[in-house]
């Protein structure tokens, strides 16, 4: 399960920089798909000390996946218009990065680009519900759940002619089955990405009212200068910290956003780990073991028998899995197990006949 978010922004805001900045991509315009996408590895701090004690002949990272579209503005998407057709690119993604400009702080609102953002993504999700309620009318007057499916979708798209987004609506499980086939945008969970022209900024008024607005809806900011860290973004791996020091910041703002989208989404990291392979997986908080050995393997789910783990910080206090085992770390975990960040597993699972 690779990790996926669409950046978002009104034109000018320097969205394609960011994009730069968190995949080093080096973009610098639309191709004829009319958006940006880069899949990255995931940094995780974790890995090189795994490397050492396993010595594995392949590593492989979870993976980030980046959409970045053009930018909107205001009435872009009304009628079914150009940004109406941008957006579809991100309808899949699991969040949803406003990217709000903080540079030239005297002329610009952040408040109102965000507003004019929710704006947007508001008209294009009454537009698919429109479109869903009509293909649904004439099945509806003879099925009471079909009935029922049509009221919800009606419901939630006169909140958003209202100005209320679908994420802000406080929707029911029931309204959020209904509108599930329709991917709303404005449903999706969003983190804010401030960016600024300097470390000189990271309090600016402007900042701040961004924070304000993400900490109302339980969410985050990341202040970002989008420009410079482009820039460092290009030069060698080992080069980069030394630069980013230099502008204050102890890490990039990929590892900033991977960390803050995980907080957000209720996401975390485990591990297979051996000499063929050390490999970094995803699940969410809460997951039972079967249901994070599907992640690996969907035989693994099905097939499941046990789950042997061991964590993290035990591998790497005794140094390797025999001193584990031998001090009694290592434990067999059943179907109800909850995963934890860190763990490190090997599934015991029944191959299918």
């Amino acid at each position: 399960m690779g990790l996926s978010c669409g950046l978002v922004g009104l034109s000018g805001c320097g969205k394609t920089t960011i994009f730069n900045a968190i995949t080093s991509a080096g973009a610098t315009s639309f191709d004829g798909s009319e958006m940006n996408r880069a899949v990255v590895g995931v940094p995780d701090s974790r890995v090189p000390r795994l490397i050492d004690i396993y010595k594995p002949k392949k590593v492989v990272y979870a993976t980030l996946q980046v959409i970045d579209i053009p930018g909107l503005s205001t009435g872009s998407t009304a009628n079914q218009g150009r940004g109406n057709k941008l957006l579809g690119h991100i309808k899949d993604v699991d969040a949803l990065l406003y990217v709000v400009r903080c540079f030239n702080t005297e002329r610009n609102d952040p408040k109102r680009d965000i507003e004019t953002i929710d704006i947007e993504l508001m008209v294009a999700d009454a537009q698919t519900l429109e479109n869903k309620i009509a293909r649904l009318e004439k099945k509806a007057k003879g099925c009471k759940e079909t009935a029922q499916e049509v009221a919800d979708c009606l419901e939630v798209k006169v909140a958003l002619e209202e100005g209320i987004v679908a994420r802000k609506q406080n929707l029911s499980q029931r309204h959020i089955v209904s509108v599930f086939e329709c991917n709303l945008l404005s449903l999706k969970p969003v983190l804010y990405l401030a960016n600024i022209a300097s470390v000189v900024d990271l309090d600016s008024p402007q900042v701040r009212s961004v924070r304000s607005i993400a900490e109302a809806e339980a969410s985050e900011m990341i202040a970002v200068c989008g420009r410079d860290e482009a820039e460092i973004s290009q030069l060698e791996p080992e080069e980069r910290p030394e630069f980013l020091r230099e502008l204050g910041l102890l890490e990039s703002s990929m590892e900033r956003l991977i960390r803050a989208a995980y907080r957000k989404l209720g996401l975390l990291s485990f591990f297979t780990a051996g000499e063929k392979e050390v490999h970094v997986w995803t699940c969410r908080q809460g997951d039972r073991a079967p249901v994070a050995a599907g992640r690996i393997h969907s035989d693994m789910e099905s097939g499941f028998i046990r789950m042997e783990v061991i964590g993290y910080q035990d591998l790497i206090t005794y140094g390797s899995e025999a001193a584990v085992a031998r001090a009694g770390k290592q434990r067999i975990e059943g179907k109800s197990y909850e995963v934890q960040d860190g763990d490190i597993v090997f599934i015991r699972f029944s191959p299918p006949k």
